[in-house]
Order: C-alpha cells, then sequence, then structure tokens
C-alpha cells in the first residue's frame, strides 16, 4: 500500500504528520498513547478498498512537530478538526483505539454534526480510572509474569531515571508484549508495533493521563453522552487486560450504539483476529 504523506497546519501552527490512502468517503484514525505516534499501516491498508483511510501522528508525537502543547483534550480535539477539515467534508467517520477512542468520543461530543460514524475501540469507558486501572495493573503483572524474566528486565528499566533511547524502546515492547493474548508470539507483534521507533512523548502521556483522571467519570459526561446522537460501534477484545466491564457505562449511555466483541482478540484486534476486526469496521462505515 503507497501512503501519500502531507504535513497539517494545525490553527496555532503546529505541523501535523498525515498520511492518505484508498478511495471513498474519509476514515480517519486516532492512535492510542497518550504520547505514541500512528501503528496502523498495515490494518489501514486493509481498510483502504472501503474508504479514504487517514492517519496522523498527534501533536508533539511521532513524526509531527515534538515538543509543542498544550496537551489538553480540547487542543487534540481541534488539531483532530484540522486534519478533518483537510481531508473530509462534515460527516466523517472516526475510529479510535484505546487513548485515541477517548479522543475520537471527546470529538463526537464537540462536534457531532462533522462525525458520520464513531468506531470505539479498546477503550476504558467513561468512569472514573477506579473502574478498571487496578484490575488493569493486576493483570498486567500476571500476564508479563508468565516470563519472570521480562517482568524482571522491565522492572529494571523502569526503575531507572536515565536510560538510552535503546533501552526505551526495549522497556516499551516489554510493556507492550502483554496486550497479546498468545504469549508465543506476543514480543514479535510487540517488536512491530516498535518498528520504526520514534520515542514515547512521556510529558504528553503524563498531563493527558492526569487530565483523564479529573475529567472522566463525571456526571457532565454522563449527561454528554446521553445526548450524543452519532452511531456508535464498540469494538472490544475479549482478551483485554483491562476489563471489559469499564466499557459498560458508555455503552449505557450512548443512545445509538452497537458493540462487537471479538473472543480471542487483545488489545489489538486487528492483530489476532483480524479477520473480525475487518469485519466489525466494515459493517460499521459501509
Amino acid at each position: 500500500m503507497t501512503w501519500t504523506e502531507e504535513r497539517v497546519t494545525a490553527d496555532d501552527g503546529v505541523r501535523l504528520w498525515t498520511a492518505r490512502a484508498g478511495e471513498g468517503e474519509p476514515l480517519v484514525l486516532c492512535h492510542g498513547g497518550p504520547g505514541l505516534w500512528d501503528m496502523f499501516d498495515a490494518v489501514g491498508g486493509e481498510l483502504a478498498d472501503r474508504a479514504t483511510v487517514i492517519r496522523w501522528d498527534q501533536r508533539g508525537c511521532g513524526r509531527s512537530q515534538r515538543g509543542e502543547g498544550p496537551w489538553t483534550t480540547e487542543r487534540f480535539v481541534a488539531d483532530l478538526d484540522a486534519v478533518r477539515d483537510r481531508f473530509g467534508r462534515p460527516g466523517v467517520a472516526l475510529l479510535g483505539h484505546s487513548w485515541g477512542a477517548q479522543l475520537a468520543l471527546g470529538y463526537a461530543l464537540a462536534h457531532p454534526e462533522r462525525v458520520s460514524t464513531l468506531v470505539y475501540v479498546s477503550g476504558t469507558g467513561i468512569g472514573p480510572d477506579a473502574d478498571w486501572h487496578p484490575d488493569y495493573r493486576r493483570n498486567f503483572l500476571a500476564r508479563l509474569g508468565d516470563h519472570p524474566e521480562r517482568l524482571a528486565r522491565w522492572r529494571e528499566l523502569t526503575g531507572r531515571r536515565l536510560f538510552t533511547d535503546q533501552e526505551a524502546r526495549e522497556r516499551a515492547v516489554l510493556q507492550w508484549s502483554v496486550e497479546f493474548e498468545d504469549r508465543d508470539q506476543a514480543m514479535e507483534h510487540a517488536g512491530r508495533m516498535a518498528d520504526p521507533w520514534f520515542g514515547v512523548a512521556t510529558e504528553c502521556g503524563k498531563v493527558l493521563n492526569e487530565e483523564r483522571k479529573r475529567l472522566w467519570g463525571t456526571p457532565a459526561l454522563y449527561t454528554a453522552c446521553e445526548s450524543l446522537d452519532v452511531p456508535v460501534v464498540i469494538v472490544d477484545g475479549a482478551r483485554d487486560i483491562r476489563p471489559r466491564s469499564a466499557v459498560d457505562s458508555l455503552e449505557r449511555a450512548l443512545p445509538r450504539v452497537r458493540r462487537v466483541t471479538l473472543p480471542t482478540a487483545g488489545h489489538l484486534p486487528w492483530v489476532e483476529d483480524p479477520d473480525g476486526f475487518r469485519a466489525a469496521v466494515a459493517a460499521a462505515i459501509d
């Protein structure tokens, strides 16, 4: 698949990396993190026969202009609108994964008239962190502990104040390996996520995660979701180490929602159930 790369300038002058492929109605992909970069090359290519697929790196991350805040959902929503405005008229489909699902939901709440469909993949719902993070942490340590040497190495790297870029990549691959149910293939899958390696924008991730802790789980958010007049498809991997029950509150709140659970997939369902994931997305955007 050949991607056409372009820089989109946000309204405050920050330059955002984008890539486009395919034909048809636009589908904008919002990657996870926060602080990571677009990893949708393969899955985006598989969807390009159904839509004009638009990938982008969020501000301060990956191939976009680095080190530029502010790190707020409001700012990231404005950046997403700049990407949407460049490549699609009002009424684009959005697909967000993990933190990107939170961002895409935030965009739909801010601009429902500009979204035709929202595909919410592997998010953590709209409740407080207490709904999911303690179980996630326990599951993380248990799954990484399936290989004690990996857990020990991850702890060693995590305990350091400074480490090389190569060690930062190693730590990320170890951490990401828990996202896959197939433990024999987990490190290989995680290694592909880190190739190419752009480095994690740690300050971006820290600030946005703190914002989520303040704003998620509030009555105002529940009320806003109850009024969202946009069709939403929630896609879950049943083997995700983040408890899927955390997403129940979002499902209950949304008036136009359908949920697809892929029983053999983890946090990146397009890796472990590519056919099921493609079918779920195709049904949402067709």
